[in-house]
């Protein structure tokens, strides 16, 4: 902590540390023996460094945009054009893995959405099994190795 004190002598104002309160010194300006008084804990404040920065002072003005209805999508999926489910003759079975990951959309998890809407279409007499599954992969953006669910479908198609 500085203690701030202006020279009797010639009034320029000096900065001193506080360990130094008590010690007689030379002003720096008239070069007149003066001593560095106690800090006066009353009238301390304690300064902000963010506050005296130039970022601090500068007016911002932003705004948050407002939508009516939902927002547009920016980035589309590809159409994924898949085979029909159930053929004429003989039904197969069939796999199909939905991670949770592929059906995140600007921050909504649809992973529940994704799940129903496949189950409703395959229909409850052509499922075999629903297995969770864990997967680990690594995330561009972090670099980091993360952990992530889904689930594996195995049905009649």
């Amino acid at each position: 902590m500085d203690v701030t004190f202006k020279c009797l002598h010639c009034h320029q104002e000096l900065v001193a540390d506080a360990g130094l309160a008590g010690t007689s010194i030379q002003c720096p300006s008239c070069s007149k023996a003066l001593t560095v008084p106690q800090p006066d804990l009353h009238s301390v404040k304690i300064l902000n460094p963010i506050a005296s920065s130039a970022a601090a002072k500068e007016d911002k003005h932003f705004v948050v945009p407002t939508h009516e209805g939902p927002s547009e999508v920016l980035i589309k999926k590809p159409v994924v054009v898949e085979k029909p489910l159930v053929q004429a003759g003989e039904r197969q079975l069939r796999t199909k893995t939905i991670r949770r990951i592929d059906c995140v959309e600007v921050g909504h998890d649809r992973f529940d959405e994704v799940i129903s809407e496949f189950l409703d279409k395959i229909g409850p007499e052509n499922l075999v099994s629903l297995n969770t599954l864990n997967y680990t992969h690594l995330d561009i953006g972090s670099q980091k190795l993360l952990t992530d669910f889904g689930v594996l479908i195995v049905y009649r198609g």
